[in-house]
């Protein structure tokens, strides 16, 4: 308990110099927001630039360290800002707007790419155990280039290749989008739904999909070396239930972390795939805030996918410490 109060408390500073690092970089940087906008609308009143210069949080007749608690205070309000760009929107609603869609395309494909990847690299080492321990079997000869590959592809030209041949040549899937505008309801636009985001999804799972196999594989081969694994077969259980029960069972205790930091990275979505895609998420967004300069758009982006990171950590840690004896006895000291 001691061990994950003090993370928890590790985990509050570092949120605290987060926040006033966000705070801090929009105003560092050239150039004042308030004007450009102004300069689109002539003739405006300096009362009507006071108006706009609250709305977007930069009331320059507060000094540095009032404007520093007031941005306290409204993140704690839930309360954002407004969107330069899309004013008077709330950086808050477009979040909330745009959020369902990259957990529900990217989260599915990093649970897919996980799942199917420790399977598999669960599988190759086991298949090289039986082999005889130095000796490659061919799963594990087909399985380690092809994580390989993918590893090395890069999204966005996966992601092009996708949209040109299957979308735009054979017309199978949506070129773009995240739905069809003005799709109904029901079942029809879930169905709508689901293919615009099949392309995204599968261009995810297989970048990400070696990964997962590496990462399982060289910790289950670790672990089939262990003392352990070598008694249970000496004391002649079965197979099936040394490589799940024993050996699957500790090597997978690496991938938690890796799980929940990837979690944590499915809130800033996959920039570049969803740039291709111009699948709405919160990725394609932060493109957006950064070429209109949108700072409170960029601010509140970056907040949500540091906190995000930041929990998901701390997450994985509290779990490491609840499956792991191991770490329990060292916590404890």
């Amino acid at each position: 308990m001691r061990y994950l109060l003090r993370r928890f408390a590790v985990l509050l500073l570092t949120l605290w110099i987060a926040v006033t690092v966000n705070f801090a970089l929009p105003r560092l940087m050239p150039g004042d927001p308030v004007q450009t906008k102004l300069a689109t609308i002539p003739g405006i009143s300096p009362l009507a630039r006071q108006a706009l210069e609250k709305q977007f949080g930069l009331d320059t007749h507060q000094s540095i360290v009032g404007q520093y608690f007031s941005y306290l205070g409204h993140i704690l309000r839930g309360d954002l800002g407004r969107s330069f760009t899309y004013f008077p929107s709330s950086v808050t609603s477009m979040i909330r707007q745009s959020l369902p869609w990259t957990l529900g395309m990217v989260g599915f494909a990093t649970l897919l790419a996980c799942a199917l990847g420790c399977g598999l690299g669960m599988m190759a080492a086991w298949r090289r155990g039986a082999a005889g321990g130095n000796r490659n079997s061919r799963l594990d000869t087909f399985l380690v280039p092809l994580g390989v590959m993918c590893g090395a592809i890069p999204p966005f030209w996966l992601a092009t290749l996708l949209v040109y041949f299957v979308s735009f040549k054979l017309g199978w899937f949506p070129v773009g989008g995240s739905r069809t505008p003005g799709a109904a309801g029901g079942l029809s636009g879930t169905f709508d739904v689901l293919k615009h985001a099949v392309l995204p999804a599968f261009t995810l799972t297989l970048v990400s999909l070696g990964g997962w196999v590496m990462l399982m594989r060289n910790s289950m081969l670790t672990v089939l070396n262990d003392d352990f694994v070598k008694f249970a077969r000496a004391v002649g259980l079965p197979d099936r239930t040394i490589a799940y029960r024993y050996a699957a069972r500790n090597a997978i205790l690496p991938v938690f972390t890796q799980l929940a930091m990837a979690l944590g990275i499915v809130v800033g979505g996959q920039v570049f795939i969803e740039i291709v895609f111009s699948y709405q998420g919160i990725g394609y967004w932060l493109l957006q805030a950064v070429m209109n300069e949108d700072y409170p758009l960029m601010q509140g982006i970056f907040l949500i996918i540091t906190v995000t990171l930041l929990v998901a950590n701390f997450l994985a840690e509290a779990l490491y410490v609840l499956v792991d004896p191991r770490v329990r006895v060292e916590a404890s000291k």
